[in-house]
């Protein structure tokens, strides 16, 4: 079973930056895809950013890949998001997945979900 503990969620200005943080309680971190899934209210979740184990990563929206990026830390059990630039319409609370096999950009192939953490970006 692997736990994953998000953190970094906050209330910022647009035009702020935010990193969030993605703990996992797994020693085979290096083995598992990492993706950051985010929901708005009353929107469906949507595939943010992904990051295979070999380092590949996966952008949804070109719009994304200019102000978001990815990374891992392997020796810490980490994966992380770093948000620029942030926008009103980036609101909603962010879901840290992993998966051992999986790394696709569909929330239905993740097996394990952390509980979330509110962003919210004011104008």
């Amino acid at each position: 079973q692997v736990q994953l503990v998000e953190s970094g969620g906050g209330l910022v200005q647009a035009g702020d930056s935010l990193r969030l943080s993605c703990a996992a309680s797994v020693r085979t971190f290096s083995r598992y895809h990492i993706a950051w899934f985010r929901q708005a209210p009353g929107k469906e979740r949507e595939f943010v950013v992904g990051i295979a184990w070999d380092n590949i990563e996966t952008y949804d929206k070109d719009s994304m890949k200019g102000r978001f990026s990815i990374s891992r830390d392997n020796d810490k059990n980490t994966g992380y998001l770093q948000m620029n630039h942030l926008k009103p319409e980036d609101t909603a609370v962010y879901y840290c997945a992993a998966d051992d096999s999986y790394s696709g950009t569909s929330h239905y192939g993740y097996s394990y979900w952390g509980q979330g953490t509110q962003v919210t970006v004011s104008s």
